[in-house]
């Protein structure tokens, strides 16, 4: 067996970067030059006492995330060294679902995912998202005033979710809040993993009862058979990963066209697609900022660092991120970025999430045209968690309107 050389042992012994302070959600900046510093793998804390390492190097990104032999993802060997209250653990714990998952096991769970998908109809997603954008902004819109992420971002998503997986407007408050507290890693956290579940076992339960022409009806009918507890478990993860980063994916896109005059008339008026705005934030402020959780399956030297087995290995999107911005991390002809990771685990469903993001953007857009930021960029606040990057609001101005008033838009 290797062993690790010197320099991996004093590596080991370095302090780590606590990614669960406060600091880091004002400006995750300086933490990513720390664990750049400490070459292509850092060492870090996603919650005291929970130690990682973290990826930092895109080379390195996209050895770890293309190499099953050497990693995995089954992180049951490290959930036996944390205590059951880790604020993490319910962001991190195994599950029988795709992203837990290795070989044929993770091929069969998610083929059934891309076969459920593929049932969904662009112009059936693009009538939901108008819709929910429809009903959001008949609540705000004579105001003049809104929070676009608490009145916008947020439970749009919860609509346009619950409208996929077969349950009604009603039930989209409970789900933004359960998945709010779950994300944030924090002191709720538990309470939020035990919300959604609950609200997840209530959905399955209903539809093996009783069909309906949604996502969960379709898992429960796919000819790979998956148990109900398998749906169960497929579902938790889709609803939990299509809800928070689509959301935050739309409020940090907002953030950046609202605070830029110029590139907000460019896109308002058509000169300039939405998708690029999209594509941005994910080159360079991406929702998702620290995840794609691998286990090396024996100790094992990875890119000079000495990695044991049952300790996470991060993928930091978010330094990679920041990384590519500077010009530090790019490599020639290569100007794509890793927002939907990469390899085998690669992102699914990744048009119909840039489907869902550009159309709230364009149709609220096109509701209220003179959008106008309350605060400027630099004194918006950030969401506490090692996983995301994600505003806490985003308080906006405009002209009064309904979507209800004559000659209103669209």
């Amino acid at each position: 067996m290797n062993r690790p050389s010197p320099a991996e042992q004093a590596f080991s012994l370095a302090s780590p970067v606590r990614l669960w302070e406060d600091g880091f959600a004002r400006d995750p900046s300086p933490y990513y030059a720390a664990l750049r510093a400490h070459g292509p793998v850092g060492w870090a804390e996603l919650a005291p006492g929970v130690a990682a390492y973290v990826v930092t190097d895109r080379r390195a990104a996209l050895d770890l995330l293309h190499d099953t032999k050497t990693f995995s993802h089954d992180p049951r060997p490290w959930e036996a060294t944390v205590p059951d209250d880790s604020p993490v653990l319910g962001m991190m714990r195994w599950r029988p679902n795709t992203l837990f998952a290795d070989g044929a096991a993770h091929i069969r769970y998610r083929t059934t995912l891309i076969d459920a998908f593929d049932l969904v109809e662009p112009h059936d997603l693009r009538a939901r998202i108008h819709r929910a954008v429809h009903l959001l902004v008949s609540r705000f819109g004579p105001r003049g005033e809104a929070d676009l992420v608490g009145e916008f971002t947020r439970p749009l998503m919860a609509l346009v979710f619950n409208s996929l997986f077969g349950l009604p407007d009603s039930a989209s408050d409970r789900l933004d809040s359960a998945l709010g507290k779950l994300i944030e890693g924090g002191a709720q956290a538990a309470e939020g993993e035990a919300e959604f579940g609950g609200y997840v076992l209530e959905l399955i339960a209903a539809k093996a009862g009783r069909r309906g022409d949604d996502l969960p009806s379709w898992l429960l009918d796919h000819p790979a058979g998956l148990t109900p507890e398998e749906v169960t478990w497929q579902v938790f993860l889709t609803l939990g990963a299509g809800h928070e980063p689509t959301a935050n994916l739309v409020s940090n896109a907002l953030s950046r066209i609202l605070g830029n005059p110029a590139y907000y008339s460019t896109l308002t008026s058509g000169a300039r697609p939405v998708t690029d705005a999209v594509l941005e934030v994910l080159h360079h402020e991406t929702p998702l900022a620290n995840y794609g959780i691998h286990y090396a399956r024996t100790p094992v030297t990875f890119h000079g660092v000495w990695i044991r087995a049952a300790v996470p290995v991060v993928v930091s999107y978010g330094a990679l991120a920041q990384a590519a911005e500077r010009g530090a991390d790019r490599h020639p002809g290569d100007a794509s970025h890793l927002s939907w990771s990469a390899g085998p685990h690669a992102c699914p469903v990744k048009q119909h999430t840039l489907l869902i993001a550009t159309e709230a953007i364009e149709r609220l857009t096109q509701w209220l045209p003179d959008l106008e930021p309350v605060l400027p960029r630099e004194r918006l606040t950030w969401r506490p968690g090692p996983f995301h990057r994600s505003l806490t609001a985003l308080p906006v101005r405009f002209s009064p309107r309904s979507p209800d008033q004559p000659g209103g838009r669209p």
